[in-house]
């Protein structure tokens, strides 16, 4: 009886031992027949569900590790990467690019690259910065947003993608007015004609647009470039009609004897469908923009993406775009950007605040002593220079 009590004592933990060789989670009951790894999947991705992100995680690296050629292989990369998405903060949100750019690496071909490509972008996203302060993220989000473009242009995220990437571009390009303005206001006028120009051509969405050709046409009559800027206070009456700025337009048009042009029939209807979208915040809304660390994307316009130069940061992501230098002193703050699909694309020129309510454009004779040399002009009292921050587009 000793005898075999000590053979029980010896054989059943070794028989313990193989099994939690096979089966690492003491925890997990395999019924017969069933894939542990298919057990594993699910036990991490309800951990993940229900938050439990760590061990979550640590149950998919178990899978992979024990079970490498598993069905369930490529699926536990994207999940680990999801976790740290969802997670989120600045540790989560970095780590979860690392992953998802992992993942592509290892399955190009597979049909969630995709949707890891777009949710790199989304990283970024998610950790932009305001207008006014350091806007690293914001350009590699740019970027990585195009990337996806170029590479899966027959997606279904397209629609969301080009959404997002437009809402990315409407920051880059509130930070750029800000430079440019504040040179403009300082007598910069060099300077100032660089960045609005950078402006028109990197961000042709930008809902500031219709300020950005105005003042570039002002910096010009400033630097006695007058017939240079001719075309661009054409362009505020042609492709922001009902825009605050379109008078003040004309009157330097006028004043240097040039004709003034009229909006299509097309733009018009363009400008006032957008105007539909624009609605005026009350001031709790304005004062919890303010507190916010998230950047304000409430004034992006619906027009057509284009792929030209990436915004900067100094990343090649996508074959043939050119960066700029990148961003010194990057502060990077983590903001909860829900990831919801947007909206089908709208009709593109996309406007300002109307200036009638009718939409016609209508000719206002400028006094006959105004002469030809630039006069810098008063923003309207209730747009501002920084009137296309003051938008706000109902939400998607």
């Amino acid at each position: 009886m000793v005898i075999l009590l000590g053979l029980a004592v010896a054989f059943f933990p070794g028989c313990a031992a193989v099994n939690r060789m096979h089966h690492p989670d003491p925890g997990l009951v395999f019924a017969p027949g069933e894939q542990p790894d298919k057990v594993l999947y699910q036990k991490a991705t309800n951990e993940i569900t229900h938050g439990r992100y760590e061990v979550g995680r640590l149950t998919l690296q178990t899978l992979i590790n024990t079970y490498p050629d598993s069905e369930y292989l490529s699926k536990a990369k994207l999940a680990i990467a999801d976790s740290y998405y969802s997670e989120g903060g600045v540790s989560g949100l970095t780590q979860a690019e690392a992953e998802y750019k992992d993942f592509i690496t290892f399955f190009p071909t597979a049909p969630e690259s995709p949707e890891a490509q777009y949710r790199v972008g989304m990283a970024h996203f998610r950790m932009m910065a305001k207008a006014d302060r350091d806007q690293t993220e914001a350009e590699v989000a740019d970027a990585e947003f195009k990337e996806f473009l170029l590479k899966y242009p027959d997606s279904p995220l397209i629609p969301r993608v080009k959404g997002r990437l437009r809402q990315t571009e409407e920051v880059l390009g509130q930070g750029e007015y800000f430079t440019a303005y504040y040179y403009y206001t300082h007598n910069a006028y060099q300077a100032a004609q660089s960045r609005f120009q950078e402006i028109l051509d990197r961000y042709p969405n930008f809902s500031g647009g219709d300020s950005a050709l105005y003042y570039l046409g002002q910096s010009l009559e400033h630097l006695k470039k007058g017939h240079d800027a001719v075309p661009y206070y054409s362009r505020v009456i042609t492709d922001f009609p009902l825009s605050p700025l379109v008078p003040q337009a004309k009157e330097r048009l006028t004043a240097m004897k040039e004709p003034i042009p009229r909006p299509t029939r097309a733009m018009l209807a363009r400008a006032q469908a957008d105007a539909t979208h624009h609605v005026e915040r009350d001031w709790m809304s304005r004062l919890g923009g303010m507190m916010s660390s998230s950047p304000d994307t409430s004034a992006t316009l619906f027009g057509p993406v284009h792929l030209g130069p990436t915004s900067g940061g100094g990343i090649q992501v996508a074959k043939g775009l050119q960066t700029a230098a990148p961003s010194a002193n990057a502060t990077i703050v983590a903001t909860p950007v829900s990831d919801k699909s947007l909206a089908p694309e709208k009709p593109p020129e996309a406007t300002t605040s109307p200036n009638n309510e009718s939409g016609k454009a209508t000719e206002n004779t400028p006094a006959t002593s105004q002469t030809e040399a630039a006069k810098p002009t008063e923003p309207p009292k209730k747009s501002g220079h920084f009137h296309f921050l003051k938008k706000v587009v109902k939400p998607f």
